[in-house]
């Protein structure tokens, strides 16, 4: 096996090679990957799984033409063959007008300690008791019959990053989770539901015993669903679908989007897109957050900014070239692999919390619906049509009344995003969190 070199060395040692072999500028990524997994289902261990990657990429500019190249192959000749050939790739290539580096006085000058790295693996013992507990105590619960399977995994990856605009650096982060999926009832009857839990260091994990019980109680609460009668209604997403209102949010600000025309949001920066008391935020820098960075896939300096402030869009989320596109400034959302150009993504995406807890949110509610489960994809990211699949509980005058299953939630996110109300329950459970949220006059479609 080849010994790999320094990251450092070896990204410096690229770059100069990629401007002998006539480059007008590079940049050269340095990826290492350790992921471990483990599956266990009915009392019984099905699955032990490790694996170790390393890759490296680099990108070179002949004036506007831009070439890309990675390899696994870290030998000596293995590395001294990648600069000729992205050259070569270069010359060939049609112009990009759009592409470029990042501009060296936007690049991150220090390097923020994050807390992203639990410098300690877990053996596969712990992880094996972390999957058998998971699903023990979700099989616990009264009324749950069967198992999909509860599981524990660990991941660390490292990135390293150079430029030839005299960029360079490090960071490394670790991943902890388990979850497991449990069935309830008996025949035709069944209901089924989970849990996970993730986190940057065990230490800070949620008990496995509490992640099943969980699972557990979701599935048996959904047994003898209800058909709901089709109408308008308020409804009430739980924070594990709210965060997806987000996700839709993130795809029509970012700058690739934007650029191409294709959001519902094209033109709505500067305006009020929720209500006035509502503010999400984008923080690359949360201690220990799931999607924390101390800069971005170009070197770029990033911070915490508010994307929405008091209900009003204040920013795209830009890389370099989008924001070149758009005659704006990088706002250090730049994420990339090794193998192609980088493309705007948020990081630790979050709605401020309001001030009622969810039990007032739907205190006055006559008739709603509350999701706990989206399915399907009908998002129309250009002109914002929402309908999904969903199945979750009941609103009667207030009160969680009894579960519901195969209805369809209907509207448009320009509406839905003005007419959300958060409760104060925000938890950092994911990379994009929102807390419960209620949205009113929503078609419920039903029997």
């Amino acid at each position: 096996m080849t010994a790999k070199p320094d990251p450092q060395d070896l990204l410096h040692g690229l770059l100069r090679a990629a401007k002998a072999a006539g480059a007008d500028a590079a940049d050269a990524l340095f990826v290492e990957n350790v992921s471990a997994s483990v599956s266990y289902r009915l009392g019984k261990l099905e699955d032990v799984e490790r694996s170790e990657s390393s890759d490296i990429g680099l990108r070179v500019f002949l004036g506007q033409k831009v070439a890309f190249v990675s390899s696994t192959d870290f030998s000596k000749d293995g590395i001294a063959a990648l600069p000729k050939r992205a050259v070569t790739m270069a010359k060939l290539a049609p112009e990009d007008k759009f592409a470029c580096l990042a501009p060296r006085e936007r690049l991150a000058r220090s390097i923020p300690d994050l807390d992203l790295e639990d410098p300690a693996e877990p053996p596969a013992a712990a992880l094996v008791e972390r999957a058998r507990t998971v699903e023990e105590a979700a099989m616990a619960v009264k009324g749950i019959t069967n198992s999909e399977g509860g599981g524990a995994s660990f991941s660390r990856s490292a990135i390293a990053l150079a430029t030839s605009e005299g960029f360079y650096g490090r960071y490394a982060g670790t991943h902890h989770s388990i979850g497991v999926a449990v069935l309830a009832g008996e025949g035709t009857a069944m209901e089924r539901d989970y849990d996970s839990a993730g986190a940057r260091r065990a230490g800070d994990l949620d008990p496995p015993e509490t992640v099943g019980k969980r699972a557990g109680e979701r599935a048996v609460a959904r047994l003898g669903p209800r058909k709901a009668k089709s109408q308008a209604v308020p409804v009430v997403f739980d924070p594990r679908e709210s965060a997806g209102l987000l996700g839709h949010l993130t795809g029509a600000i970012s700058g690739a989007a934007i650029a191409r025309g294709v959001s519902f949001l094209k033109d709505r920066l500067g305006q009020e897109i929720f209500a006035p008391s509502i503010t999400v935020v984008d923080d690359p820098h949360r201690l220990r957050g799931l999607r924390s960075k101390p800069f971005d896939g170009e070197g770029v300096a990033n911070a915490r900014m508010a994307v929405v402030e008091n209900g009003v869009l204040k920013t795209w989320l830009l890389d370099c070239a989008s924001a070149k596109q758009l005659g704006l400034g990088t706002t250090g959302h730049a994420a990339r692999g090794t193998g192609g150009p980088p493309h705007p993504s948020s990081t630790n995406f979050h709605m401020l919390p309001g001030t009622l807890s969810p039990e007032e949110l739907m205190a006055d509610i006559a008739e709603g619906f509350y999701v706990t489960e989206l399915m399907g994809m009908g998002v129309n990211g250009v002109n914002g049509d929402y309908s999904r699949g969903a199945s979750g509980f009941w609103i009667e005058k207030g009160r969680i009344s009894y579960p519901v299953s195969e209805v369809t939630i209907a509207g448009n996110l320009k509406d839905m995003y003005r007419a959300l109300t958060p409760a104060n329950d925000l938890v950092f459970r994911y990379g994009t969190n929102a807390p419960t949220c209620r949205i009113e006059g929503m078609t419920v479609a039903g029997a």
